[in-house]
């Protein structure tokens, strides 16, 4: 769903000093972390950004665009995350700031350390997996789409570090440990859709995530993948749920929701985008699509056609 008025309300940029229209940057500590606020003002280019611990920055307003390492180039949006690893550095450009709608970001400062005990516990919940790429959660960054769950989550986040409510010591220390738990067990479940794609037979969970990759435009049910992973249901639920933090259900409406942006993005039509995808409802595609991305399927289209031009 939309983030709540009330839960944006804090992070307003009227309520912080503006110092520079650049990157303006507000900073906040506790419990030994950092989180800053950044409200850009004005149009920018090239404005760098370097991080010196783990980095996870948050889209909450506006756009900027990346430059990385390595030729990477893409846009960053609300309900999107960049992680950054300790000597990353990347250029910015704000297309769309202004005073009137600045681009505001967020960005928490984490140990090494902390990142990879987080790492541990969840690789401990499934140590039949082999995912190296666990083992390099903080040499690389990251840049993906995350759920409105997660949204809500950084923003309870930023409201304890900047309002000092009551539950303020429960939010920093168990919110931010289910966000460290969020990133790994995104970066292992991404870890896992490679291994699928390479060698679907690896184990029975790249067999299954193959399976749906591969059928995402037909109708699935819990008993084929059952069957492909010949485990039974529960057990199913139970080794899906702890990898990708949801059902084999939710997942297959998450990839569904993926697919449908790629191809809006790549100038198919919003009927012609949620049939491809495998959706037979466009109530209820439209319904889903614009609580995980924050607009409608239409809007985003025209979004994407603006920015293709």
């Amino acid at each position: 769903m939309p983030i709540a008025e009330s839960l944006l309300q804090p992070l307003h940029a009227s309520r912080r000093t503006v110092r520079q229209l650049v990157e303006n940057r507000t900073l906040y500590e506790s419990h030994g972390l950092d989180l800053a606020i950044y409200d850009t003002y004005e149009e920018a280019e090239r404005v760098r950004l370097d991080a010196d611990q783990v980095l996870y920055c948050a889209m909450l307003s506006g756009k900027k665009v990346l430059h990385g390492e390595d030729g990477y180039d893409a846009a960053f949006l609300p309900n999107e995350s960049f992680v950054m690893s300790p000597g990353d550095k990347v250029y910015i450009d704000f297309p769309e700031a202004s005073s009137a709608a600045p681009t505001t970001c967020l960005t928490l400062s984490f140990s090494p350390t902390r990142i990879i005990e987080a790492r541990d516990k969840l690789a401990m919940q499934h140590a039949d997996i082999q995912l190296n790429s666990w083992c390099n959660i903080t040499n690389h960054h990251l840049h993906i789409t995350h759920s409105a769950a997660t949204q809500h989550l950084l923003l309870r986040i930023a409201d304890a570090f900047m309002m000092g409510d009551h539950d303020r010591d429960l939010v920093l220390n168990f919110g931010v440990d289910e966000l460290l738990s969020r990133m790994a067990r995104q970066y292992g479940h991404q870890a896992l859709l490679q291994l699928a794609a390479q060698d679907p037979e690896q184990n029975a969970l790249t067999a299954v995530l193959s399976f749906i990759d591969k059928h995402l435009h037909r109708a699935i049910d819990v008993e084929q993948l059952c069957k492909v992973a010949c485990m039974s249901r529960s057990k199913l639920y139970q080794q899906f749920t702890a990898l990708a933090g949801c059902s084999p259900m939710e997942y297959i409406q998450q990839q569904r929701l993926h697919r449908a942006q790629i191809l809006l993005e790549q100038g198919q039509s919003v009927t012609q985008a949620f049939l491809s995808a495998g959706f037979v409802n466009a109530a209820h595609f439209s319904r889903r699509f614009q609580q995980h991305f924050g607009v409608t399927p239409k809007q985003y289209a025209v979004k994407a056609m603006q920015k293709a031009g």
